[in-house]
């Protein structure tokens, strides 16, 4: 059996155990590293109330609490669904390499799970978008960035 295969058949048995305890849907996922699982989850987005808690960023914030570090560079997702665009800023975040997933976003939109709109909503212009976003106490926030470069020892993403 190949390698990768092993590890996409964990994130569909973490999506099968989440979504038979009620916790959400089919989504699960699993970060690798050189061979090696460092962080698992699944879908939790019912069970926790929390819209973010998606099986791949779920996966993530595992890995990166087992390793102390935010950067989970040099790892491979496997996931069960093809990631939504939250999970996938999450992914470019976390600085992970390659992405492996089962079904695809048209597959999830059958049960529920329509992701297309996002995508669609993302390519237009702010000022067409459904959820508006406007500007506020802009001098003041553009402080926090001053502040922040101003840092003598600050973290570099």
């Amino acid at each position: 059996m190949d390698k990768g295969e092993g590890f996409m058949r964990r994130a569909i048995e973490l999506a099968r155990q989440g979504m038979n305890s009620g916790s959400g849907g089919p989504f699960g996922a699993v970060v690798v590293r050189e061979g090696e699982i460092i962080g698992e989850g699944w879908n939790q987005v019912v069970g926790s109330h929390d819209p973010t808690a998606h099986g791949e960023v779920v996966a993530i914030r595992d890995a990166c609490s087992r390793l102390g570090d935010f950067s989970l560079a040099g790892a491979e997702i496997y996931t069960t669904g093809q990631p939504c665009p939250m999970c996938l800023g999450a992914i470019h975040w976390a600085r992970i390499s390659r992405i492996y997933f089962g079904f695809g976003i048209a597959d999830a939109a059958t049960i529920g799970f329509d992701d297309r709109e996002f995508f669609e909503e993302f390519t237009k212009p702010e000022n067409e978008r459904k959820v508006a976003a406007t500007p506020l106490l802009t001098a003041e926030a553009l402080q926090l960035i001053a502040e922040y470069a101003a840092l003598p020892e600050r973290t570099r993403y």
